[in-house]
């Protein structure tokens, strides 16, 4: 079966985040004052062959702690359904 899986990665809330930092601090010169707190990460999708649902997310997590994500730094969470 295909399956799809939806990952987001972002900075973990302890850190900085100069990016997030950045926009926020731009957003009351673009009108926007009421949006605080911003935060950037990545999103990644992928495809998947797998037997089964568990099978595909056991997969997926495999991938995000080998190569997605510094585990350090950042948190995962994701979903997976069938494609």
């Amino acid at each position: 079966m295909k399956f799809r899986a939806e990952i987001d990665i972002m900075p973990l809330p302890a850190l900085l985040d100069p990016q997030g930092k950045a926009v926020g601090n731009t957003m009351p010169q673009m009108g926007l004052g009421e949006i605080v707190g911003v935060r950037i990460g990545k999103h990644v999708t992928m495809e998947i062959e797998a037997a089964d649902m568990a099978t595909a997310e056991v997969k997926v997590k495999e991938a995000c702690e080998k190569l997605l994500v510094k585990q350090i730094m950042e948190h995962l969470s994701f979903r997976v359904e069938v494609a």
